[in-house]
């Protein structure tokens, strides 16, 4: 069975730090990009940052870059989101999902390009 399980959100006052775990299990881990997403209350969701597992290869959206780092444990199957510097607009749910690399686009992949997705986790940051 696929499984993406995020976990480690919570609330957090505006300048405080959180780190998201994102735990993969049922496919091979190597084979694939983790992309964090994230879906405040009315509006679409956005990607946020990427990493390529192979390659260990990151991407990151222009509003989070120098505040969050994402970084894997291959040994663990697990990748993580070091959020720094948390702003009020950085509230919203945040999920991770695959894209495979030699099946698809990896990072590069559209919205609807990633094989599997996580259930979500509240990352709230009061100001």
């Amino acid at each position: 069975e696929v499984r993406l399980v995020e976990s480690g959100g919570g609330l957090v006052q505006g300048g405080g730090s959180l780190r998201l775990s994102c735990a993969a299990s049922g496919f091979t881990f190597e084979d694939y990009a983790i992309r964090w997403f994230r879906q405040a209350p009315g509006k679409e969701r956005e990607g946020v940052s990427c990493i390529t597992i192979l390659d260990g290869s990151t991407t990151y959206k222009d509003s989070v870059k120098g505040r969050f780092t994402i970084s894997s444990d291959n040994a663990k199957n697990t990748v993580y989101l070091q959020m720094n510097s948390l702003k009020p607009e950085d509230t919203a749910v945040y999920y991770c999902a695959a894209a495979g690399v030699r099946s698809g686009y990896g990072c590069y992949s559209a919205l609807g390009g990633y094989d599997f997705w996580g259930q979500g986790t509240q990352v709230t940051v009061s100001s």
